[in-house]
């Protein structure tokens, strides 16, 4: 089955936060950018306050198969922690996705990072069952690193510039080590930041581009 190149999916970033599709990819002109080279953009919100990965994959198939063209599989794009749904949906749903951009990947591979997103969860409410779904210790936390080794679809993955704990550049090398067909691109501050609007253009030329391959 041919992806069409001319349909994407954003996943945004966040992780059990008051965060949606509109304040991480409408507002900071993405959705816009992408639309404007003739690209078809679905950006839903993620589930909130998923109980697992597996949960937020079963949502987004969801939302693709809503489409027209549904069972066509389109490219993907995840942000920070949307990198790990976006990874779930290509392993659960194989057939759905088409290729995948992980851009800013976030990690919990960090020991001292889990614990300060753990603590934080625990706070909104997780219970100890979702926390331990939610947070795995690998590179991505929703898979295993031989998970990863196994999608055969191709991945471009975009650094956090400047990287930060969650988003650091050892999670961008991890990945393109495990993926067999991952390719870098360049990177740049993730869109909430209010550094992103001066990569915007260059982030849809770079996703654009990858679309294109």
């Amino acid at each position: 089955m041919t992806a069409d190149v001319d349909d994407m999916l954003l996943i945004h970033g966040g992780l059990w936060e008051d965060v949606g599709a509109d304040w991480f990819w409408r507002r900071t002109g993405v959705v816009d950018g992408l639309a404007g080279r003739g690209l078809t953009v679905v950006a839903p919100d993620r589930l909130r306050r998923a109980p697992s990965w597996t949960a937020e994959a079963d949502q987004l198939a969801a939302v693709v198969r809503g489409r027209p063209g549904g069972e066509l599989p389109m490219t993907v794009v995840g942000g920070s922690f949307g990198c790990a749904a976006a990874v779930r949906l290509a392993l659960d749903f194989p057939q759905l996705v088409g290729r995948l951009v992980l851009a800013w990947p976030a990690t919990l591979a960090d020991q001292f990072t889990a614990i300060r997103v753990r603590a934080g969860l625990a706070r909104q409410g997780a219970p100890a069952s979702v926390l331990n779904a939610l947070l795995g210790a690998q590179t991505l936390p929703s898979a295993t690193d031989a998970e990863l080794s196994a999608l055969a679809v191709p991945v471009g993955v975009l650094p956090a510039e400047p990287p930060g704990p969650v988003h650091p550049r050892s999670a961008v090398d991890a990945l393109l080590r495990l993926l067999p067909s991952a390719a870098e691109l360049p990177g740049c501050p993730e869109p909430p930041r209010p550094e992103f609007p001066a990569h915007l253009a260059s982030f849809v030329d770079a996703v654009t581009a990858f679309t294109a391959r």
